[in-house]
């Protein structure tokens, strides 16, 4: 069975700017295991908690950003599926406006850094193409609204 882990592409529009897609910047997270790789906030699904519910707390626990912060964009989720030491994987991602640019992140002890990066520099960042393809489709979505 494969692991089951559920997250957000969190972006922020830059103040002061009119509503763009060249304006928007992603947020990824360093972790502070393993290779240090940058990813959206994700974990995995406990046991009898729904896809969206994950996504939810663990945006909250790994970077400090809930409900209150957040604004879910309809229309918009990715799955992901690789492997990982062996075993397979599936990620979900959807997709979530900071309301306010400015609110502070608060990384957990999983991550040592966080950055806002444009697209392109979020995509050099993120390192892997499915996950590039993600927020490449991402912005898309946006571009499309």
């Amino acid at each position: 069975m494969a692991l089951r882990a559920c997250g957000f592409i969190v972006f922020r529009r830059l103040l002061g700017s009119k509503p763009s897609p060249s304006n928007i910047e992603y947020l990824l997270l360093q972790t502070s295991y393993g290779e240090h790789h940058w990813t959206p906030p994700k974990g995995h699904v406990d046991p009898g908690e729904d896809d969206l519910a994950t996504a939810l707390r663990e945006t909250k626990e790994e970077a400090g950003l809930g409900t209150e912060q957040l604004q879910v964009i309809d229309g918009f989720v990715q799955e992901l599926r690789y492997e990982v030491r062996g075993r397979p994987k599936e990620v979900l991602y959807w997709l979530a406006e900071l309301k306010d640019p400015v609110t502070a992140v608060t990384l957990s002890d999983e991550h040592q850094d966080y950055r806002w990066a444009p697209l392109e520099e979020a995509c050099a960042l993120a390192g892997y193409k499915d996950l590039q393809d993600t927020l490449r489709a991402a912005h898309r979505h946006l571009e499309a609204q």
